[in-house]
């Protein structure tokens, strides 16, 4: 079943709502996947910065005290990188002024059993299990600024109830994918990705569309085609949001069969699985309200 709500904020006066409007939005669809929850939050002061790496670690604990995993970065990073370590909720967040494949390096020496949720200079990813609006809570994401925020509740139908088989899947920098549904054919795709030497964390399908998605856009693709070639190769029935660092797509299955609803107004573009979850945005009542078409992908940029 799975609940999606992802809102894009053309004005940037709306910024320090974000967090409040994708609360709200996300409060509207926790009966669709009260199993897990993830979250991806762009340009958030105070979780990523412009010039500096940051991934997302997946959980708090990461086996070693904060102080001490800055201290083992800096002996592999740059002294200027200025890294920093922070807990938010059930996510760990390293940040430092290298690039990013640099930074992946680094923690992977240094926390090898850790898992990477999203990277990037503008995005944030944190997810965990229980119940969306806990998740929320714990995270802190009524008080969040951003340019663009992603949620997703999650009833598991694929794959087990875990943290790491939540959504968003972020395997690119400022790359994230959200799913409502399922793909058929997600084990031979992925075995293609794995003759092509792409890693997986997980078994859930959903990562595989990201890693496919990764993968046409490192080839040259923009996400309008990325996303339409993706409907020439998978099988399923879906519902997909995508977000990178400056836009955000929205593409359903040739039978749109799961739910869909697109609100757009000259301040921002939200999405969601329900219109109840776009009933309180501002300005609701004057903006253009529709169901995206089968197969269509649209896009949208900051």
């Amino acid at each position: 079943m799975c609940g999606i709500a992802a809102l894009q904020l053309r004005n940037p006066r709306l910024h320090p709502q974000m967090g409040s409007l994708l609360s709200s939005m996300m409060c509207q669809i926790v009966d669709r996947g009260p199993d897990s929850a993830g979250l991806a939050v762009y340009d958030t002061p105070g979780l990523v910065s412009k010039g500096t790496a940051t991934l997302s670690l997946l959980g708090k604990d990461q086996g070693m005290p904060v102080g001490d995993i800055i201290a083992a970065l800096e002996t592999l990073l740059p002294l200027s990188a200025a890294t920093a370590v922070r807990v938010v909720g059930d996510t760990t967040l390293v940040s430092a002024a290298v690039d990013t494949g640099l930074l992946v390096k680094a923690v992977s020496e240094t926390l090898p059993g850790s898992t990477i949720i999203g990277r990037g200079e503008h995005v944030a990813v944190m997810k965990s299990v229980g119940h969306p609006m806990d998740i929320a809570a714990e995270h802190g994401l009524e008080a969040m600024a951003g340019s663009q925020g992603l949620s997703h509740t999650r009833m598991a139908t694929e794959s087990a109830v875990t943290a790491g088989g939540s959504h968003p899947f972020s395997v690119a920098d400022d790359l994230c994918l959200v799913h409502n549904g399922s793909f058929s054919n997600h084990a031979t795709i992925r075995r293609g990705l794995l003759r092509d030497g792409v890693v997986f964390d997980s078994d859930n399908d959903t990562e595989v569309g990201a890693r496919y998605i990764a993968s046409r856009l490192q080839q040259g693709d923009d996400l309008e085609t990325a996303l339409t070639n993706l409907g020439k190769v998978f099988d399923g029935f879906y519902t997909l949001v995508v977000t990178t660092a400056d836009s955000m797509a929205v593409v359903r299955d040739p039978i749109a069969c799961k739910p869909a609803i697109i609100a757009e107004t000259a301040d921002y573009v939200a999405m969601a699985s329900e219109y109840r979850a776009l009933a309180s945005l501002p300005g609701i009542e004057s903006a253009r309200i529709f169901e995206p078409e089968p197969g269509k992908v649209y896009t949208w940029s900051l």
